[in-house]
């Protein structure tokens, strides 16, 4: 019998919901992919730019482990919101490759800490005393959160949905289904509305 590891499940979560985000950018122009589709802007690119800044400063000072990379659009000076949208110079490379980095340096802190290993996160007041059992909790609920966020932003643009790679987690079988069970929906809502 095998002994639970519940780090290795944490991090395997975590993992899963990173790749969803770079996954949500591929085949898709540059336009697509920083274009806002909400009211408050949200678009995919700003999404993996936002979730790697979060990552690394979780991860790494939280934990009294620099990370040694400067965020100009984390600083206190920054605009609001800097965090949330690529600028024209800001490439997807660029922040594709910010977090990947930023998920070595907070696997590096996941592998070498202990779930009870402790840490402060200085913008939680009172509440900053954590462990990095914590973090990862945290880290989960807003990776998946944002994945859930580019899932319906990507479906926006293009139609596509899906889980991960290989897994829509779709349950109609074609378009034609889609369409009348949206007519379905919109009706019963239409009739909601009316009563």
């Amino acid at each position: 019998m095998t002994r639970y590891d519940a780090k290795a499940e944490f991090h395997m979560y975590l993992q899963r919901a990173r790749e969803v985000l770079v996954w949500k950018l591929e085949g898709l122009s540059e336009y697509d992919i920083r274009r806002p589709l909400t009211p408050t802007g949200t678009n995919l690119l700003g999404i993996v730019k936002h979730v790697a800044g979060v990552e690394l400063e979780y991860f790494g000072p939280v934990f009294g482990r620099p990370t040694g990379l400067s965020l100009p659009w984390a600083s206190a000076d920054a605009e609001p919101n800097a965090d949330m949208w690529a600028t024209p110079d800001e490439s997807r490379a660029e922040i594709v490759d910010l977090y990947g980095r930023s998920w070595r340096l907070a696997d590096e802190t996941i592998t070498e800490l202990p779930l009870d290993a402790p840490g402060t996160v200085p913008w939680w007041g009172d509440q900053g005393a954590v462990t990095l059992h914590r973090i990862l909790v945290h880290m989960i609920a807003e990776t998946q959160r944002h994945a859930g966020h580019a899932d319906i932003v990507r479906e926006m643009i293009d139609g596509s949905v899906g889980a991960r790679p290989g897994v829509d987690n779709m349950q109609a079988p074609d378009q034609a289904w889609w369409r009348v069970y949206h007519d379905r929906v919109e009706a019963a809502a239409r009739s909601a509305a009316d009563a």
